[in-house]
């Protein structure tokens, strides 16, 4: 028996509304072909690209992060801040639903990894090391993203 795919709920900065979205699932080769080498190492296989080299590290526009993956709104030009760690920060996401946490323990370390709630991509991590209102660092990889000017 066939069942439904899974529903998520995902904001959309265009309706300004939360909507319900099937759950984005291809495999590795699927999204090979829709990826670069970098964002598939990156988004997929939970990669890092080198600190001060991703093109949204220095990025000052007006706009929406999306992901690179699946096209969802992210993270809004609004919140981002000068980390002055080389990779692109923000205080907030576009919306709570929009972006997932999880325990890494990764690299002999634990943190608090930020992955796409539709897709799954690996985005980056989440630190307490931000500043006001929220106190967070959502610490992106710019091969994750997809910046769209507002």
């Amino acid at each position: 028996m066939k069942t439904d795919p899974e529903k998520i709920p995902i904001y959309s900065s265009s309706t300004g509304k939360v909507e319900l979205m099937e759950k984005v699932e291809k495999t590795d080769d699927e999204w090979r072909e829709i990826l670069t080498p970098q964002q598939f190492n990156v988004a997929r296989k939970q990669g890092t690209e080198m600190a001060f080299t991703g093109k949204y590290h220095d990025c000052h526009e007006d706009g929406i992060y999306k992901c690179v993956c699946c096209d969802i709104d992210l993270f809004d030009s609004k919140t981002k801040f000068e980390s002055g760690t080389g990779w692109p920060s923000f205080w907030e996401p576009i919306a709570k639903e929009n972006v997932k946490t999880e325990i890494d323990k990764s690299h002999h370390m634990i943190r608090t990894e930020a992955l796409c709630s539709l897709c799954d991509a690996h985005l980056g991590h989440l630190f307490d090391d931000g500043p006001p209102p929220t106190g967070e660092r959502y610490c992106m990889n710019s091969a994750s993203l997809k910046f769209v000017k507002r």
